[in-house]
């Protein structure tokens, strides 16, 4: 990890809005928004394609979860959103852009969606959201996507979103709730000289 100094750090963010979206900062005060996060971790099908570093089991975990990511976002080495519903306001997911190097100007990204916003394009529509954002306002030049080997619909995000498959890093993820046996990750890019991806055409609306 590289020294962040003040030019880098990231201050409150403004939220971005678009593709009948809203993204804006978790609040690990709010109640709905702690228990959003809880439903997320606690999913089987993130939990299949996810091993994170510190378990969530409840909502004090949950919580110190939003709490961390605040904190790192102080520090500039992550941003997290709130994916929401730009009419409703209903919480859609997450996308956060991690592990910022402000050096190389990298940072890799990833996401979630919960179960009942599934099957309508949310983390496309998120990803083309943040994506120009990063490579321009945050000042990056690279941003990676990886994602477990067999994630078919996380792969044909990275596609629709102009990430360019690279190769397959070996071993390079936990197995689905192990910390002794890893897994293959297919690794995705895109640059920030790289051409606009074609735009997909309007997914249905996620339910509000």
């Amino acid at each position: 990890m590289t020294d962040v100094d003040d030019e880098h750090l990231i201050r409150p963010f403004a939220p971005l809005h678009g593709h009948g979206l809203r993204l804006s900062s978790w609040d690990a005060e709010s109640d709905a928004q702690v228990q959003d996060w809880l439903r997320a971790a606690l999913d089987p099908e993130f939990g299949r394609w996810n091993t994170p570093l510190t378990p969530i089991h409840d909502l004090d975990g949950a919580r110190d979860a939003i709490r961390r990511r605040a904190e790192q976002a102080a520090q500039g080495t992550s941003v997290s959103y709130r994916i929401t519903d730009e009419s409703s306001g209903t919480t859609l997911g997450h996308l956060g852009v991690n592990l910022i190097d402000h050096v190389f100007r990298t940072a890799r990204v990833g996401y979630w969606v919960l179960p009942e916003a599934r099957g309508h394009g949310v983390a496309t529509r998120a990803l083309r959201l943040a994506t120009p954002w990063a490579l321009t306002d945050l000042g990056l030049h690279r941003l990676e996507l990886g994602h477990a080997l067999g994630h078919e619909a996380s792969c044909r995000v990275a596609e629709h979103c102009g990430f360019r498959y690279e190769g397959t890093l070996r071993g390079a993820m936990f197995e689905a709730g192990r910390r002794d046996t890893f897994r293959d990750v297919h690794l995705h890019a895109r640059l920030a000289t790289d051409p606009e991806p074609e735009p997909d055409p309007d997914p249905a609306p996620a339910p509000a």
